[in-house]
């Protein structure tokens, strides 16, 4: 299941939650029963990516990532399936509660919308790396998780607190989306060799080593840059410049992808990244809720 990616996964909820708290209105209900729909879909995606790499080719004996659990022959294919059900149906059963709890029968319109993006994060976890025609095998891995983590995660937990959306959300949700990318971006930094030997041309298989470290600077200065721009738009009061105490481990991260070229040497960073994305999301939202 891969626990530690995880945290990832609350980012975005965690952002959303606390710009409407920010906003006036919020409801731990929803928090919460958002926070086990998006951990329900993050493990779904970490299970389907563990057997559609295998099945594909990408999970390889000399691969320098964590050990795969079907690949190892820890977990057979068959329980890999059956487990990938299992979560389809468990982030099914909390995305229609969340649902039910924060927009209740009256909604029903706003009801189907949401159960579409929902049936919609279902397909995207699963056929990242699964399936007849995996869109991660194609370089589409990052703009999924861009729309997913960052402008569907962060503007929806918002909407179903609020009710409503302001445009200027828009800039911490890509924040959030391009953090998360850059999560993607070290993974796949790590495991290049292994992707290109196996045909899966992710973001760094096709810009190669070299473009791809850039392209993670930029991924870094574009998230920082979209939350400076929020708070300048909707500038409250001095605690909402707090994320900028992130910046250390932003450029930690940025620095160590840039002068690490050891793939296996990558694993401490890929966690890092992931816990430098919460830490900014976080001194994000609660300073905008300092603010008043």
């Amino acid at each position: 299941m891969r626990l530690r990616t995880l945290p990832l996964a609350l980012a975005s909820i965690i952002l959303g939650s606390l710009l409407a708290a920010a906003n006036g209105r919020h409801h731990l209900s929803v928090t919460l029963l958002a926070i086990l729909t998006a951990t329900c879909l993050q493990i779904l995606s970490n299970l389907a990516n563990d057997y559609g790499d295998f099945v594909h080719g990408a999970d390889q004996s000399g691969r320098v990532g964590p050990q795969r659990a079907v690949q190892s022959g820890l977990v057979t294919s068959q329980a890999m399936r059956l487990a990938i059900m299992l979560f389809i149906g468990l982030s099914a059963v909390m995305g229609i509660a969340l649902l039910w709890v924060a927009l209740g029968v009256e909604a029903l319109l706003l009801a189907l919308l949401f159960l579409i993006l929902g049936a919609a994060a279902i397909g995207a976890a699963v056929s990242y790396t699964a399936g007849v025609r995996p869109y991660g095998y194609v370089g589409l891995g990052d703009l999924a998780v861009f729309i997913f983590f960052g402008w569907v995660g962060v503007l929806g937990s918002y909407f179903l607190h609020q009710g409503e959306l302001e445009w200027s959300l828009l800039l911490p949700a890509t924040s959030c989306g391009l953090l998360s990318v850059a999560v993607l971006n070290v993974n796949n930094i790590r495991d290049l060799e292994s992707d290109r030997r196996a045909g899966k041309l992710s973001i760094p298989v096709r810009l190669g080593p070299a473009r791809a470290r850039l392209y993670h600077w930029g991924l870094l200065a574009a998230a920082v840059i979209s939350a400076g721009l929020y708070v300048l738009l909707d500038y409250r009061g001095w605690s909402q410049w707090l994320f900028l105490l992130s910046l250390v481990l932003l450029w930690r991260n940025g620095r160590a992808v840039a002068t690490t070229f050891t793939p296996a040497a990558l694993n401490p960073w890929l966690k890092q990244m992931v816990l430098a994305t919460l830490a900014f999301v976080i001194l994000l939202g609660m300073g905008r809720l300092w603010a008043g």
